[in-house]
């Protein structure tokens, strides 16, 4: 078991990060340290005037290729190391003369931030650290008698303890510092496995998969009271989103927005801003409406009309930076969370009004072709896959009725396959005129998520006072093939004059007799759009 406290008599410094070095450094000199450091820590703290021995010293060895190698000595290793109270360790410092290190601090290479900036792949090599992963592990694995530090963050604290116990730090400090640093390897090493996985593609699954990510924000609870929950961002990524907006606006987030704002804004995303508006909104993580627009505000009036009840409480999704008109209308309903690319100060200002509505603004769209990967949680391990990249403009769409869909229908269907792919499976939706109609998500049967979007449609239209259901005319979007002719039928009597599906069915052929019995145009994609 950890000793109650140690007491800091020297101090190795190795730090990429040099936010606030020199005031820690000072003060750890103020309380009687003695400080150790390398290379460019070790210039920073001699401009600074503090008495600093280098590395090189201890190890009576140089820096040599270009830092790769400085700190790999028993020098260091053996100060980290070394068992205070075992004798057999304690005889050989003695004899070797080497001095125990009480306190690590080291912030690692950038290799995350190297990712994010998009370096060459030799740049990315070039910030893996190696020498500052093994003393942290080595620190922290002799947190009995050492402590590690990693972060700038636990600077301040770790002062004020030192200067309340007269430069003690406690047992319970150093292991929850040692936890803090293996998890931060851990993470590190994630980054740079995951890199080369990518960069070296293969169609066989790498033999070891590992996770890591920097705590983002402590959440209240999960998606119920009794869970514990946390936001952690991945190291390294570029993928605009929930991870790199900035929340401007609002109370703090839930489990629930985070997971619903990322459906959302995903969803949004294969909305090219540069060809059309759009907004999406979203509830428990399903859209509950989505349409395109002359701007974001007819987008969003659209979007609204397909299921207004549903929208209470949702999530908006925009394409385009917000703006006053957009978030006028936004704020007549509740409304949980905005985000978009941007917003006017105009925008802001408004949002502003409504003190709990958040507002995120994360600084571009995620690419909706971009590779990637998912992971969720099973029992005794996770499932990981690529991200579904497809496009429906990527794909080769195949009439297959006598019927071809006009040129208005085929926009239709396209639109609402683009929807599809972000609605839980079993997925129905209907669209008119680039907007959604009627949503049928996550039914056991293909045929309930049909009735269900008819059904939905028919309420929309009685919201609107109109008297003709608002499936009459509209485009179908099936995220699987239809295993029978029903579910197709369904969306013909509910008014649908046009289907765009997958296929692959075995019955692929009962299915196309029925459309063209039906009077229906469909299309075959070729490209499923399960979501689970």
């Amino acid at each position: 078991m950890p000793r109650d406290h140690i007491r800091v008599t020297r101090a190795l410094l190795s730090v990429s990060d040099k936010t606030g070095l020199v005031e820690f450094a000072t003060a750890l000199a103020g309380l009687g340290v003695e400080l150790v450091s390398t290379g460019g820590t070790h210039r920073a703290l001699s401009e600074a005037g503090l008495t600093v021995t280098e590395v090189a010293e201890l190890t009576r060895f140089p820096e040599m290729m270009d830092g790769r190698v400085k700190t790999l000595h028993p020098a260091v290793h053996g100060g980290l190391l070394a068992v205070r109270d075992n004798p057999e360790h304690q005889a050989a410092l003695a004899a070797h003369g080497i001095g125990a290190i009480d306190l690590l601090v080291v912030n690692l290479y950038p290799f995350e931030e190297t990712l994010k900036a998009g370096r060459a792949y030799d740049d990315c090599v070039e910030n893996i650290d190696v020498g500052g992963p093994a003393m942290i592990r080595a620190a922290a694995k002799n947190h009995a008698d050492v402590a590690v530090v990693v972060d700038v963050a636990d600077y301040s604290a770790l002062l004020d303890e030192m200067r309340a116990g007269e430069g003690g730090i406690s047992a319970a400090t150093r292991r929850r510092l040692a936890q803090k640093a293996f998890s931060r390897t851990a993470s590190y090493d994630a980054a740079i496995a995951n890199w080369l996985a990518a960069e070296v593609p293969t169609q066989e699954a790498p033999a070891f998969r590992a996770l890591g990510g920097r705590l983002g924000q402590s959440l209240r609870y999960g998606e119920n009271p009794h869970q514990a929950a946390a936001f952690y961002r991945l190291p390294g990524t570029l993928r605009p989103g929930i991870a790199t907006a900035r929340q401007v606006q609002g109370k703090e987030l839930s489990y629930n927005n985070l997971n619903d704002t990322d459906a959302a804004y995903e969803c949004v995303a294969e909305f090219d801003p540069a060809r059309t508006a759009a907004v999406a909104i979203i509830k428990h993580a399903n859209p509950c409406g989505v349409a395109e627009g002359a701007d974001l505000l007819t987008a969003y009036e659209r979007a609204l009309a397909c299921d207004p009840t549903s929208a209470f409480g949702g999530i908006v999704a925009l394409n385009r930076p917000l703006d006053a008109e957009a978030a006028r209308r936004i704020v007549e309903i509740f409304t949980e969370v905005i985000i978009a690319p941007d917003a006017s100060d105009e925008a802001k200002a408004i949002i502003g009004a409504k003190k709990n509505l958040r507002l995120l603004l994360a600084d571009g769209l995620p690419d909706p072709r971009a590779a990637g990967e998912t992971v969720r949680t099973v029992a005794g391990g996770f499932l990981v896959q690529g991200r579904d990249a497809s496009v429906v403009d990527d794909m080769a769409l195949k009439v297959v009725t006598r019927r071809q869909p006009s040129e208005a229908e085929r926009a239709d269907m396209i639109f609402a396959y683009r929807v599809a792919k972000h609605v839980k499976s079993n997925a129905i939706v209907y669209a008119k005129n680039g907007a959604t109609v009627g949503i049928g998500a996550g039914q056991m049967s293909r045929v309930d998520s049909s009735i269900t979007a008819a059904r939905k449609a028919a309420e929309a239209a009685k919201s609107l006072g109109l008297a003709e259901s608002l499936a009459k005319g509209s485009a179908v979007a099936s995220d699987a093939f239809f295993p029978f002719p029903d579910g197709l039928l369904a969306a013909a009597e509910a008014g649908a004059t046009a289907v765009i599906q997958p296929g692959g069915s075995m019955r692929d052929d009962d299915v196309i007799r029925a459309a063209d019995e039906a009077g229906l145009a469909m299309v075959f994609t070729g490209v499923r759009h399960f979501r689970h």
